[in-house]
């Protein structure tokens, strides 16, 4: 039996995680950790009897505690650092990081500094420090198996290939609610509206990043660490039935694609079992019931915040933390409705501007720019 660390138990991620682990009956789980929902936290502690649990909301230590009164040999930790100190000094064979956000970035790196494989689902880890934990996990001789949908589709494409023989990769994006309306019509969209992702059930954050493509600008990122291609060889097309999650083409011209209809819990299987592929009960993805496999280019005028997110990346350096710490700002100050929709990218792209790039020595490095960033945002002008 493995041990496994599951980094952000209570998301979408991380309950998917937790079905699956239910279904392959070969793990226990060493560490739960979650943001702010700690009854949640607690059923799954109950259930799962793990060493660990950490809630980074130190309000609810004493609800959580006593819930937990039960329990024997269950360490329970609070504070902004507790996932951050389990993935430090726990037990574990493998860890998933599906937390959303920043605080995703200290687990990450001290699963790799230990010599853990990981699992990755959390994109900040790799757009605020992805040359770090890279040249960390080469050091570690140890694997980030992606999780996303589409960074396992272009993982298992490449599985048995020469990356030399790469020509390009193309990440595939649904295009969110907004996909065939301008950037002008939507500019004063309300949050109800771009919170209504057409394909997938996902948090809040995430769920505007998929309506600005700002989520897509990040993958691109991910992709360039994770593949080592330069940014013009990692392309997005718009594909909003979501049956291809990505495509891989050589240069002999051919294609590989992993395809299948949209089920986070296949690349996260993949994920936990890889290098092996276990069956599976509750999959029957029939093809004659496929829609039509419709792809078309993105429009940047129409999604400027995938184009921030290229702008960042050829910058290189802090660019790339101080672009994810403007979008949750951002994002963060569009739910309150303190800014409109059509203002996240003008707010990122100012803060871009604004700021001096510096190289990412270290992780303190990188999460200073994410610093300096937010707090850029946060004295941006409000909404008119």
């Amino acid at each position: 039996m493995k041990r496994l660390a599951l980094f952000g138990s209570t998301g979408s991620i991380g309950r998917q995680t937790l079905d699956v682990v239910a279904r392959l009956n070969n793990f226990d789980i060493a560490v739960l950790t979650a943001h702010r929902n700690w009854e949640l936290l607690a059923a799954q502690a109950q259930r799962w009897k793990p060493g660990w649990v950490a809630l980074a909301d130190s309000e609810y230590y004493r609800a959580l505690k006593d819930a937990l009164c039960g329990l024997v040999d269950c360490r329970i930790i609070v504070g902004e650092n507790a996932a951050a100190q389990a993935a430090e000094e726990a037990g574990y064979d493998l860890a998933l990081n599906g937390i959303v956000g920043v605080s995703g970035l200290l687990p990450s790196y001290y699963c790799l500094l230990r010599g853990i494989d990981l699992a990755l689902a959390n994109k900040e880890s790799l757009v605020l420090a992805g040359g770090l934990l890279i040249e960390l996990a080469k050091n570690r001789n140890t694997r980030i198996i992606p999780v996303d949908s589409e960074h396992s589709a272009i993982f298992q494409c490449l599985m048995g290939e020469q990356i030399e023989s790469v020509w390009r990769i193309i990440l595939t994006a649904s295009g969110g609610p907004f996909r065939k309306r301008s950037l002008k019509e939507v500019r004063n969209a309300a949050p109800e509206e771009a919170l209504a992702h057409p394909t997938w059930k996902m948090g809040d954050k995430i769920t505007i990043d998929s309506a600005t493509l700002m989520n897509k600008g990040f993958e691109v990122i991910e992709a360039y660490w994770l593949f080592g291609l330069p940014p013009e060889r990692v392309e997005v097309r718009l594909h909003p039935v979501s049956i291809v999650h990505s495509m891989v083409q050589f240069n002999d011209g051919s294609l590989k694609a992993q395809l299948g209809k949209p089920d986070m819990r296949l690349p996260i299987q993949f994920a936990l079992t890889y290098p092996q592929r276990s069956p599976v009960e509750y999959v029957n993805d029939e093809p004659v019931e496929w829609p039509h496999l419709e792809f078309q280019t993105v429009d940047f005028e129409q999604f400027p915040c995938l184009s921030a997110a290229y702008q960042a990346l050829r910058l290189g350096g802090s660019a790339m933390p101080t672009l994810n710490g403007a979008d949750e700002a951002a994002v963060e100050r569009y739910l309150k409705r303190q800014l409109k929709f059509g203002q996240i990218a003008e707010v990122i792209y100012s803060t871009l501007e604004q700021h001096h790039i510096k190289p990412i020595n270290s992780i303190d490095d990188a999460l200073e720019a994410d610093r300096w960033a937010r707090e850029f945002v946060l004295n941006y002008k409000k909404v008119d």
